[in-house]
């Protein structure tokens, strides 16, 4: 087990981390989810021993580590920018630890040549990482750290220089593999797709600290603040800020909105609706009473063949509607939207959730 008690870290300054608290379990998947300068790689630096925290303690297995640098954890990490040995040979790579802790020839050639079946680098095992390309070196990375069936294993946004189809693969394959070993897999992303693929338990950072952390799902249907709903929406959350006064909601311009039962039942005050783009309709059937129908204007379309990203400018905010298939839609455009008070996160004048929407469990 892997335990991070109120851990910070200041630098010139700054607190890059603050106030973090983690339990990580062995033979668990934990994403860390964020947007870049969130912190992800701080912590994962702290949790591999390269840096000491400024305040706050790192027990693996209740033993305090805290001043244990890298060298004597039982640690592998990956970076999105893959670090290898540019004079070795891909198997001298993927073998390099095994070699340090002398495992005999013959197990060290297995892990080898079983981690270069896996990650499709078996033709290449007598090239050097200069005659590879980006993402077969990036592969050559991952796989020694796969060989090196360490106790903690962090993969700081792994795939990101991989091909498409081959990213696909691992993201299904990576969860099983480390698993299987009991590790503990501490994956960092800023993807939201990526860590719901990936499963597991997933930590939303925003600015340092985290805000919330759970089983993925759970994290994704029910944010337990605006900041956590924001980290796990791509394309963006939309949101609307409204003011509740007995019966009658309106938006900041005045448009009234209409009044569902998740906002009918709560005190008057200040609110925030936010949904994400698959539930800003663009179809005029799917007006009603409990939905709010508004005119915005186009600023971009984006079409990717399968799917239809339009941003619109509504009620003084920025708003993504996601449909499927193609919807053309020409900037500077009047188009109506529509989206259902019922089925929007309802959260405070503090930012924390008040109303899980309708569709919470199946989103």
């Amino acid at each position: 087990m892997l335990i991070l008690e109120n851990v910070g870290k200041r630098v010139g300054g700054e607190d890059h981390l603050s106030g973090v608290s983690l339990s990580l379990e062995r033979g668990t998947l934990n994403n860390l989810l964020g947007p870049t300068l969130s912190g992800k790689t701080s912590l994962m630096r702290i949790m591999a021993g390269l840096d000491a925290p400024t305040s706050g303690r790192v027990l693996i297995d209740h033993r305090d580590v805290t001043g244990i640098g890298v060298r004597d954890r039982d640690v592998a990490m990956v970076y999105q920018q893959f670090i290898n040995y540019p004079t070795l040979t891909v198997y001298e790579n993927i073998a390099s630890p095994l070699r340090v802790a002398r495992l005999p020839r013959e197990e060290i050639d297995r892990r080898v040549r079983e981690a270069a079946e896996l990650l499709r680098l078996a033709p290449m095992l007598e090239r050097t990482p200069l005659h590879l390309s980006g993402g077969q070196q990036q592969r050559c990375a991952l796989a020694r750290a796969l060989v090196k069936q360490a106790d903690l294993v962090l993969l700081d946004e792994p795939l990101a220089n991989l091909d498409y189809k081959l990213r696909e693969e691992l993201r299904v394959e990576l969860p099983r593999i480390f698993a299987a070993s009991g590790a503990i897999l501490v994956y960092a992303t800023t993807e939201p797709e990526e860590a719901l693929l990936l499963g597991g338990n997933t930590a939303t950072l925003h600015e340092g600290r985290i805000t919330q952390c759970g089983p993925t799902l759970e994290v994704y249907r029910r944010p337990v603040d605006l900041r956590t709903a924001r980290a796990f929406s791509d394309p963006p959350l939309n949101s609307l800020p409204v003011t509740k006064r007995g019966t009658g909601v309106q938006a900041p311009d005045g448009t009234s909105v209409a009044v569902g039962a998740s906002l009918a039942g709560l005190p008057d005050g200040a609110y925030t609706l936010a949904f994400r783009p698959h539930l800003l309709g663009l179809d005029p059937s799917k007006a009603g009473p409990r939905v709010l129908s508004a005119q915005g204007r186009v600023s971009v379309a984006e079409i990717t063949g399968s799917e239809s990203f339009i941003h619109l400018e509504v009620l003084g905010q920025k708003w993504v509607s996601l449909t499927h298939g193609v919807t053309r839609a020409a900037p500077g455009a009047d188009m109506t939207v529509h989206v259902d008070t019922d089925r929007c996160f309802v959260f405070d004048a503090d930012d924390q959730l008040v109303v899980v929407p309708d569709h919470a469990e199946a989103a």
